[in-house]
């Protein structure tokens, strides 16, 4: 039997099932006498689960990095608020009922405002809290909180759903990879799931209810795929397709240290998205030439109080640092707002904040806030070659109020004798259609532009890409899309400026034909799809794909456009 569902993290993996269903912890509500008692027995799991986070997200910085490592200090972050703690024990105390009875109700009250927001970002905290009290819960009642801990053999987990605590805590040489009901590719687990290298297969509705324990599965993490009780014939197929990945992978780690060169010698650079300064060791290790997107967001999230120049010099320092005097350093200045916000800045409610005072807005209202990273990123760049970058720019004043703020903070630094780099690259991300449209104005003002397709594409099409009521329009190879990414890049290579792209299109293997066609200079993705994109870029001819490129701009839609690449480029090659 062949199931599809998401493909989360590449590999393929044959062997045996482990079927944990959803779980579900029985406890009775019930009065209690003593409320002090109750409340010291709550207090205790609190600072159990707290330890329990401590030694996740230390196993999750060593072996993952320092963006997985944070989403646990988000966790520990309820356990020490006090609305949500202070609910619990307010409730004890009133109520006289016992601490289990409390978490629950106080959870569901809080999860409901969570998922009722029209907010990724919120969406995910409603996740995250059920972890957390799902762990509390545990601590309660003395329930082991170790999926793996009777697995006597390497298998492969089916169950409802993984936590990122649950995927932190996965043993390698136990767990050989793992299927879901839920989920999709960019869930905290499937992001982990990746970075640790274990194939999985998420979004498959009612797995758990298909299999038993014992039931031999293949899991296709490259198709998304997962065979139930194959037969002989369908082992012995992917074996031979599993040596055929691992030997891929041996060839594409031969060309860590090479150019990315097309077959008919057209260069182009291929960088790496992160997300902290250990993201930039890891970018290197897979062969990235330079770092594209620097989302600088992450230094200011899981905190209580803004980041000093001092901290974020250090960070940019570190990272300019790592990837040496040649290859560039792009960093995005803060991008808070929309799915991203801070527990300590003060910003009013907005009913859609997608649209709202976020991104360069946000810092040109707060110019203190901006000119302070300023200072930061510029004393960065006599480290090595760094380039700065404003997000969400829709107009020209935007932009030129930006550098006036930049402009201040290089005459600071100046009269303090603080040495940085003049003459260092200032671009700006296109998102915004309107800011697609005038490219030809930005163009002649900014050093660079990068393509963030990720938001430019719901912008474009007016569609949540968190929606999956109108998820169809959210396709990155729509006309449309396409269309303005080749307005965008003809306007300008006319100014004699490059052009990079940092949303997740640019690491998609069907895209990558398009956007070299197009004339793209610079592609930037998740570090662990470089090798992959550099080994299918030397395959290519740029010289005919321009060709290609001009005749999917006259296609209809975008299924079209897919099976027009597949057929007429990746099939032949």
């Amino acid at each position: 039997m062949l199931r599809k569902g998401i493909a989360a993290a590449p590999g393929i993996v044959i062997g045996r099932a482990v079927v944990k269903k959803e779980e579900t912890i029985q406890y009775e509500r019930r009065t209690v006498e003593t409320t002090s008692a109750e409340l010291d027995r709550f207090r205790d799991s609190v600072k159990a689960a707290d330890r329990d986070l401590e030694s996740i997200k230390e196993k999750a910085r060593r072996e993952m990095g320092e963006e997985e490592a944070r989403i646990f200090e988000a966790h520990q972050l309820f356990l020490q608020d006090p609305e949500f703690v202070g609910a619990i024990e307010a409730k004890i105390e009133s109520e006289r009922i016992n601490a289990e009875a409390a978490l629950e109700e106080v959870r569901d009250s809080f999860v409901a405002i969570f998922e009722s927001m029209d907010n990724e970002y919120m969406r995910e905290r409603a996740a995250d809290l059920r972890d957390v009290s799902q762990r509390l819960l545990k601590k309660l009642l003395g329930i082991l909180d170790r999926l793996e801990a009777d697995f006597s053999e390497p298998v492969i987990l089916v169950v409802h759903d993984l936590t990122p605590s649950d995927t932190a805590q996965l043993d390698k040489e136990k767990v050989k990879g793992f299927v879901t009901n839920i989920g999709g590719r960019t869930s905290h687990s499937a992001i982990m799931a990746r970075t640790m290298e274990i194939p999985a297969v998420v979004g498959m509705s009612d797995i758990t209810e298909q299999l038993q324990t014992g039931d031999l599965i293949i899991v296709d993490g490259l198709e998304g795929e997962v065979h139930v009780r194959p037969d002989q014939a369908v082992i012995q197929a992917y074996e031979a397709k599993q040596q055929a990945y691992l030997q891929q992978k041996e060839e594409w780690a031969r060309l860590v240290q090479e150019a990315t060169v097309t077959a008919d010698g057209h260069r182009v650079e291929l960088a790496a998205n992160i997300g902290n300064p250990h993201d930039a060791v890891q970018a290197l290790k897979n062969g990235a030439e330079g770092i594209g997107l620097f989302r600088t967001e992450f230094l200011y999230m899981g905190r209580d109080q803004f980041p000093s120049e001092e901290e974020q010099f250090e960070a940019y320092k570190a990272v300019a640092e790592t990837m040496g005097k040649d290859r560039p350093v792009i960093i995005r200045t803060l991008d808070i707002g929309g799915d991203k916000e801070l527990s300590y800045l003060s910003l009013p409610k907005e009913l859609n904040p997608f649209l709202g005072c976020r991104a360069i807005r946000l810092c040109l209202d707060r110019v203190d806030l901006f000119k302070t990273q300023l200072r930061a990123l510029l004393r960065a760049s006599a480290y090595g070659n760094v380039k700065i970058m404003y997000p969400m720019i829709a107009t020209l004043s935007e932009l030129r109020k930006a550098n006036s703020i930049l402009a201040e903070a290089k005459a600071e630094l100046l009269s303090q004798n603080i040495p940085f780099h003049n003459e260092l690259e200032v671009g700006i991300m296109i998102e915004v259609p309107a800011a697609a449209m005038i490219a030809d104005q930005l163009a002649k003002e900014a050093d660079f532009f990068s393509i963030g397709t990720n938001d430019l594409i719901q912008y474009a099409m007016a569609a949540d890409r968190m929606n999956e009521q109108v998820s169809y329009l959210y396709d990155p190879y729509h006309p449309a899309i396409l269309r303005l990414i080749h307005q965008v890049i003809k306007a300008a290579h006319q100014e004699g400026k490059w052009v990079g792209m940092c949303g997740e299109m640019a690491g998609e293997e069907l895209a990558i034909p398009i956007l070299l066609g197009l004339g793209l200079d610079e592609f930037s993705m998740s570090a662990t799809s470089i090798l992959r994109a550099r080994h299918l870029l030397k395959k290519l001819d740029y010289a005919s794909l321009k060709e290609v490129a001009q005749h999917v701009l006259s296609l209809e839609s975008g299924e079209e456009i897919k099976a027009y690449i597949k057929e007429t480029v990746l099939d032949t090659l």
